[in-house]
């Protein structure tokens, strides 16, 4: 019997916890994927496709996207957008895959993004960004 193919929900949710020290956490009822404490991907409640993540890089193109808009609570300031598609819908899962990554690399500590850089095959990692101290 072949396997139940996977929602694009839950393909995302399992990308996200397959990062270093990524862990789940349902704050307000709502699932999100949170390293060392900080959330780098909202992806909102059970049934809903739906997320948001922080994109430094990758915002403004994102933007420009009819399934997209700035983050709510001023979140949007800061770089963070939200995508949301309806039931049904075609969601680009690997667009969005490459976002939680991005948001993972913003959010997480350098040490953590290091390791998993190791993980990755020479040719997919991407170029090194300068990061501001904090």
């Amino acid at each position: 019997m072949a396997a139940k193919a996977k929602t694009p929900q839950a393909a995302l949710r399992a990308h996200a916890l397959s990062f270093p020290g990524a862990h789940e956490a349902f704050p307000w009822g709502e699932s999100v994927v949170k390293v060392r404490g900080k959330v780098f991907v909202f992806l909102g409640r059970e049934g809903d496709l739906g997320m948001s993540v922080k994109l430094p890089q990758s915002s403004v193109a994102a933007l420009a996207l009819p399934f997209t808009e700035p983050t709510a609570y001023g979140l949007g300031k800061s770089g963070w957008i939200s995508a949301s598609f309806p039931k049904g819908g075609g969601a680009p899962v690997g667009l969005l895959k490459e976002w939680v990554e991005e948001s993972y690399r913003a959010v997480a500590p350098r040490k953590l993004v290091a390791e998993l850089d190791e993980r990755l095959p020479s040719a997919a990692k991407p170029p090194p960004t300068k990061r501001r101290k904090r």
